[in-house]
């Protein structure tokens, strides 16, 4: 899959006209939660839904097969998430489900797993939610003030509640490195 022209860049805008309409500076972290609640969503861990026992067992039965889910219940939207995730791994999912709201994302597609009918996103939806809830979380100007300030990928995952592969692939996607790298040059 590969994204539409321009995107990258608009996701970058969005995230910080995002974190300005909010109040926050560009570089400034973001709490996904709050993000949420901006935006109007709710955030509910799975565990209040149903016994956190189903989760483990599902979790048993077939690991990672639930992250989060996004569902609109008489015209409000909710994200349900999955609790065994580690924070980081937590941040990634809901952004990903904001974002899909956010780009207006349509549940059209219908799959069948193992009987059971449900609906999601086409692919390349999928990849623009991930690419757009990455930048939500770190976009450029966040990395670019921590790469300048010394940090690694491991340490901007830690300070900016994301996982060390989200932190990695932002980091060395978005041209910071080269970018710090000349100017210490």
């Amino acid at each position: 899959m590969t994204l539409p022209r321009g995107f990258k860049a608009a996701a970058e805008r969005r995230a910080v006209e995002l974190r300005r309409a909010m109040g926050l500076r560009s570089a400034e972290a973001l709490n996904i939660t709050d993000l949420a609640l901006y935006m109007g969503v709710k955030v509910v861990s799975a565990d209040r839904l149903i016994p956190h026992e189903r989760l483990e067992e599902l979790e048993r039965l077939q690991a990672f097969s639930f992250s989060a889910a996004t569902f609109d219940v008489r015209g409000r939207s909710y994200v349900v998430t999955n609790p065994l995730r580690s924070a980081g791994r937590l941040a990634s999912d809901v952004a990903h489900e904001l974002s899909h709201l956010d780009l207006g994302h349509d549940l059209s597609e219908v799959r069948e797993v193992d009987g059971v009918p449900f609906r999601t996103c086409r692919p390349d939806e999928e990849e623009q939610a991930t690419s757009l809830g990455g930048t939500l979380l770190l976009p450029r100007p966040l990395l670019m003030q921590a790469a300048l300030a010394g940090m690694s990928p491991e340490e901007i995952a830690k300070q900016y509640v994301v996982t060390v592969e989200m932190a990695r692939f932002r980091y060395n996607s978005t041209g910071v490195t080269k970018q710090v790298a000349r100017r210490s040059g």
